[in-house]
């Protein structure tokens, strides 16, 4: 398994890493009150690139494992990497890619979606995956199928 820091893995799927945000403090913690709260708080943050919302959510000890068996793990990391995700398109982000789910189910403390990702830059939708682990009201791990380079663009 890889584990590896949020500016590698931004800079391989979405080019270099914010200095903006990189150099934010992280915001404090907000819990939510559900599993389902919790997807619908992400889905919502990533879809408006509301980089404070987002990093709200993940404690010190959160992870995000992506394909190719990268982890990206940490709190700090982890703010690197939506930081990346965040920046407009034009400066290699993915600021405009709208998640809207198609199915989902809840197991326990975990949110399972099927989703589709739309953008005016891609030339066609994009479908996915993702496992939403929540423990005490935040997003404690999540595995997604979501790669930044199978993206389509126009």
């Amino acid at each position: 398994m890889k584990i590896l820091n949020a500016a590698a893995v931004a800079v391989a799927m979405l080019g270099s890493v914010s200095v903006a945000y990189a150099a934010m403090e992280l915001p404090a913690l907000k819990a939510q009150s559900t599993p389902e709260a919790v997807t619908a708080e992400h889905v919502d943050a990533l879809n408006n690139c509301s980089w404070e919302r987002l990093m709200a959510q993940y404690p010190d000890d959160a992870q995000i494992n992506l394909p190719g068996n990268v982890v990206v793990a940490g709190r700090a990391a982890l703010g690197d990497l939506f930081a990346g995700f965040c920046k407009d398109h034009a400066d290699g982000g993915l600021k405009g890619l709208q998640f809207t789910a198609i199915s989902s189910v809840t197991i326990g403390n975990t949110v399972v979606t099927l989703w589709e990702a739309n953008a005016p830059f891609l030339a066609e939708p994009y479908r996915g995956s993702d496992a939403y682990i929540e423990k005490d009201g935040l997003m404690q791990a999540q595995v997604s199928t979501f790669d930044g380079a199978a993206l389509k663009m126009k």
